[in-house]
């Protein structure tokens, strides 16, 4: 693996956790809006992520990793954000909201926000370690330079 093939890899990680964490902070400021530009709630949003360059199964890679040394990955790549179905919205009682039913129900979004902070923390590790493993990628780069140069 080539020291720019590290930092292309690192640097991708880095992009879809930050995209993650963008895409996670969306949800946490609309967690009470009840009434987008088409007149529904707000619907949480979730990230998908897929393998650079195609896709690989991993006994394949498994294979290529113990008996030739010879896989390097891809890196990382945003595949799609979709808007959540499988959790339901959040019925409040509160007959005073202008967007109240005529029952005095408000649908409100289906954002948890504890569930939300948990991802923000994943989300914010997962940055970390991309960070830390591009300056490490870095620091080997920099000493092979200095070893050069003596």
């Amino acid at each position: 693996m080539s020291m720019f093939s590290a930092f292309n890899i690192n640097a991708s990680g880095l992009t879809a956790q930050r995209y993650r964490m963008d895409i996670i902070s969306e949800n946490v400021a609309n967690a009470n809006t009840t009434r987008t530009a088409d007149g529904t709630p707000y619907r949480r949003k979730m990230v998908t992520f897929a393998e650079k360059g195609g896709q690989t199964s991993f006994s394949r890679v498994l294979g290529q990793a113990a008996y030739s040394h010879g896989y390097t990955g891809h890196g990382v790549k945003v595949t799609g954000v979709y808007e959540d179905y499988e959790a339901e919205m959040n019925m409040v009682y509160d007959p005073s909201h202008p967007d109240a039913d005529e029952n005095g129900y408000v649908l409100y979004p289906n954002v948890n926000i504890i569930t939300e902070m948990t991802n923000m923390i994943d989300a914010s590790r997962a940055y970390e370690a991309n960070a830390t493993a591009f300056n490490a990628s870095k620091s080997m780069a920099l000493q092979g330079l200095e070893l050069g140069r003596s």
